[in-house]
């Protein structure tokens, strides 16, 4: 299975379990890093709340993020008014969702191990809150 086909499955899946709570609705977003325009990986939504997110699925144990990609998120939901989020997975990991602040600048990206998602993010039930199964 390739790379790219490894993410939209895992995008996808994610959109499921918005959608499963009955509270929140989501989409995948087409074109979301090949086009000139921003636009993040996910788009969600509740009632109360509105996020961007960025995602990525890894087997190493830290993930980086190009500048420009982190950049554009921050812009496209600026912009939009949502709330900007990475949500990454790690091999045998649930799912992590992270601030942009969250994540260590070097010179050219922004990185996040394991580890410290694990200490700093929020957990997909934490994330969505209740309804989450």
């Amino acid at each position: 299975m390739s790379r790219k086909k490894k993410g939209i499955d895992a995008e996808r899946d994610l959109i499921h379990k918005f959608w499963g709570t009955g509270k929140w609705c989501a989409l995948r977003t087409a074109g979301s890093g090949s086009m000139h325009f921003p636009a993040p990986d996910i788009l969600a939504s509740n009632i109360v709340r509105k996020v961007a997110i960025e995602c990525k699925v890894t087997k190493d144990d830290k993930k980086y993020f190009p500048k420009d990609e982190v950049k554009q998120l921050k812009n496209f939901s600026e912009y939009f008014g949502a709330e900007p989020w990475i949500a990454v997975k790690f091999f045998r990991t649930s799912w992590f969702f992270l601030n942009i602040e969250d994540l260590r600048e070097t010179k050219k990206s922004y990185v996040i191990n394991k580890r410290n998602a694990i200490l700093k993010g929020l957990s997909l039930k934490e994330f969505i809150g209740e309804g989450f199964e």
